[in-house]
């Protein structure tokens, strides 16, 4: 049983089958999946919760329709960590942490890559093309691998060793542009097409997303239906941010979840700050970020091209927009291992930086269930450490 029934624009609402390769609408905004949901109601929710391992177990409610085309690599149902010590040190009760670095190669990038390269093998397509700061390379290079299929990884010459050497491991044709993501992504824009390469780049196809929304739906399994009060999310791209979104609001048309949302939170360092910036003036869309600049290199992403989305989302959840600094973010990687056992990446460590900053400006509170997202893990940061 499948409900998908195709995709539509996130800007005009123009429909498109889901049974062929497409990126961007004709008006060049992102594509969305959409599903028949009132039939969708007729799931056991109950079921899929007792029964979930992996993200697959939602195949219902995702657009690959056949089961030979689901490549597994064992991705999601990550934990949801009590971060009890940390919250002492804080002064808050309840805070968790998400920790997407148990999956397949190491980052949450494996949920989108997964559902892209699925759906992307379901077409037919052979060749698969990514601007990437690291770790979604080497997610496309393994299910790239797994099925079959030529990965061109494009990426800034200054990326860690350890993504560059995962990418080649795997079998993935490796480019490196000197620049930054902006960079790559210009470049793979002269020569996909006369190269043949499909791109799967952050919301230029529509099912990347479709994998970063199971985030949201697991967080609805792990705290029983009922959401937390607040989400921090370190924010490059914002595929994560926008697809738990779309899950919360999938679940509430399911009458799976009421009405209640999380405040989100969104958090990029003070040298790639585009949103953050767009947020505090009151702006509906972000200007590109000149000249950015941090150790968090899955957050140096100048411009997103879904930035009116998540714009949109931080507004409609009363949420936040809110920068730290490199040095917050190396002072926060040895206390969160100290205090809860849990070695982030740079980005994950961007959210516990961010968590003192919001607790110091009374923008959380000590009763309030709190989420922080780690999307990595540290080990591909060698030098850092």
């Amino acid at each position: 049983m499948n409900f998908f029934s195709g995709v539509h624009c996130s800007k005009c609402n123009l429909a498109y089958p889901g049974n062929k390769p497409i990126n961007l609408c004709k008006c060049g905004a992102p594509l969305l999946a959409q599903y028949d949901l009132e039939t969708a109601r007729n799931l056991d929710k109950h079921k899929i919760r007792t029964m979930y391992r992996s993200i697959w177990d939602l195949a219902p409610l995702l657009p690959v329709q056949d089961k030979e085309n689901m490549l597994n690599l064992g991705e999601g149902n990550t934990p949801l960590l009590i971060a009890e010590n940390l919250g002492d040190l804080l002064g808050l009760d309840y805070l968790y942490i998400k920790d997407e670095a148990l999956n397949p190669t190491g980052s949450f990038k494996a949920r989108g890559i997964c559902l892209a390269v699925s759906k992307a093998n379901e077409l037919g397509i052979k060749d698969v093309c990514i601007p990437t700061a690291g770790n979604a390379g080497g997610a496309l290079a393994a299910y790239a691998a797994l099925a079959g299929m030529t990965a061109h990884v494009v990426m800034p010459e200054d990326t860690p060793q350890p993504f560059i050497d995962e990418c080649k491991l795997f079998g993935a044709d490796v480019i490196l542009i000197d620049g930054v993501i902006s960079d790559c992504s210009a470049y793979l824009t002269t020569v996909k097409e006369q190269k043949g390469w499909f791109d799967i780049s952050t919301l230029k196809e529509p099912y990347r997303l479709e994998g970063k929304k199971t985030m949201g739906y697991e967080l609805a399994f792990q705290f029983d239906w009922e959401l937390p009060d607040v989400i921090i999310y370190p924010l490059g791209g914002g595929t994560g941010l926008i697809g738990m979104w779309k899950a919360f609001n999938e679940m509430e048309t399911m009458g799976w979840i009421g009405w209640e949302r999380p405040r989100m939170v969104a958090v990029q360092p003070e040298g790639c700050a585009p949103i953050v910036r767009a947020f505090h003036a009151g702006e509906i869309i972000a200007s590109q970020w000149e000249n950015p600049s941090t150790i968090a290199l899955g957050l140096r992403v100048p411009q997103a091209i879904g930035d009116f989305l998540i714009l949109k989302i931080i507004y409609e959840s009363r949420g936040a927009a809110i920068a730290v600094s490199d040095m917050e973010i190396k002072e926060s990687l040895p206390l969160l291992a100290s205090k809860e056992g849990v070695l982030a990446c740079p980005e994950g460590a961007a959210t516990v930086a961010a968590v003192k900053k919001l607790k110091q400006q009374d923008l959380i509170r000590a009763k309030e269930k709190i989420v922080l997202f780690n999307t990595g893990s540290i080990y591909k940061y060698l030098d850092l450490i």
